[in-house]
């Protein structure tokens, strides 16, 4: 069961082999806080994970909860809240580097056993004209995206390199899921549809 309205964390599980349910959290995001953008990204996926493990629908489920952060001069940034902000976001990332952080957290609702933990992978921008960026934030692309940019859409492009999972940067890293899957006593590869 995947707790999260993200279409590319969806993707990204059916692509390697998975047909999990859907179901959002609800959780207002705004409402919490962490000392560091990485510690967001893992108290966010947990409370998604724990929202959606407490409904009826998911008993005797695994519950996976994800947040990405950008983490740019050890601040977090997620989805922006409007062009103006986008546009400013990505005038500031231009031609720097940032940390892509994407909690992630399991729930086995059949043991109560849960494992939780961050995924962190470096990211270099290019330098967008201001022409590129007024075009990217008309899209409207960035405003539903943690950092406001996507390797799997239009701000592509706008992308020089990462260093690290590039599955982590669209917003789940499938090691990591494996890993905290293997804690919990689950194989993976169990879980293929």
């Amino acid at each position: 069961m995947l707790a999260s309205a993200s279409p590319a964390r969806l993707g990204l599980l059916q692509q390697a082999g998975f047909a999990p349910e859907v179901i959002v959290s609800g959780v207002d995001e705004d409402a919490l806080s962490a000392p560091t953008p990485g510690e967001l990204a893992r108290v966010l996926a947990e409370a998604k994970a724990r929202a959606v493990a407490a409904l009826p629908e998911a008993a005797d489920a695994l519950v996976l909860g994800c947040d990405s952060v950008l983490e740019l001069d050890g601040e977090p940034l997620g989805k922006p809240a409007d062009p103006e902000e986008a546009t400013a976001r990505w005038k500031a990332m231009r031609g720097r580097s940032g940390v892509l952080q994407t909690g992630h957290c399991v729930l086995d609702t059949r043991t109560g056993k849960g494992s939780s933990a961050t995924a962190a992978t470096t990211v270099h921008f290019g330098e967008p004209t201001d022409a590129e960026i007024a075009a990217y934030v008309a899209t409207g692309e960035p405003l539903h995206v943690a950092g406001a940019f996507t390797l799997d859409g239009r701000s592509a492009p706008f992308v020089r390199g990462i260093e690290g999972d590039h599955g982590n940067v669209i917003g789940l890293s499938l090691p990591l899921l494996r890993d905290l899957l293997a804690r919990l006593e689950v194989s993976i590869t169990g879980l293929w549809a």
